[in-house]
């Protein structure tokens, strides 16, 4: 029975590594390729479109009203882990940081925005938080103006 048990602890140990290495990221080969990862993400068949800004508006004041343009999905409210490629919410990102997660489509404003060029991002995740695959991502760029 000893053997058995210390066989056991060798089969999960052996387990234990085999999963350690699938969830390793890795950063590739360095060539451009990508490893596989251990899950895959769901694709959806959304289209997100900003309506306002449009790439290369100039915005005068500290002020950005947000306007975008969903089909083929459904905006839902609650954070769960049962995905469906048709629900999720909008992430909306200026300059690479969360401005707002959005559970509508009529977004805010975005407030205190210092002059300068900007990078404005909006995409639609599954409702876990997390991107489809491929993204379903929108960005433009703008100029603020005091």
């Amino acid at each position: 029975m000893h053997v058995g048990r210390s066989m056991q602890l060798v089969v999960i140990a052996g387990l234990a590594g085999l999963m350690l290495a699938a969830c390793g990221g890795g950063s590739g080969s360095g060539n451009g390729s990508t490893s596989p990862t251990a899950t895959t993400r769901p694709s959806s068949p959304a289209k997100l479109t900003i309506v306002y800004p449009k790439s290369g508006t100039v915005i005068h004041g500290s002020t950005v009203h947000l306007r975008i343009k969903l089909t083929g999905a459904k905006i839902v409210a609650p954070t769960t882990t049962h995905i469906v490629p048709t629900r999720g919410h909008i992430h909306v990102l200026l300059d690479g940081k969360i401005e707002s997660m959005n559970y509508g489509i009529n977004l805010h404003a975005i407030h205190g925005v210092r002059p300068g060029n900007h990078l404005l991002s909006v995409e639609f995740v599954a409702s876990d938080h997390l991107p489809w695959d491929p993204r379903v991502v929108q960005e433009v760029t703008f100029t603020v103006k005091p």
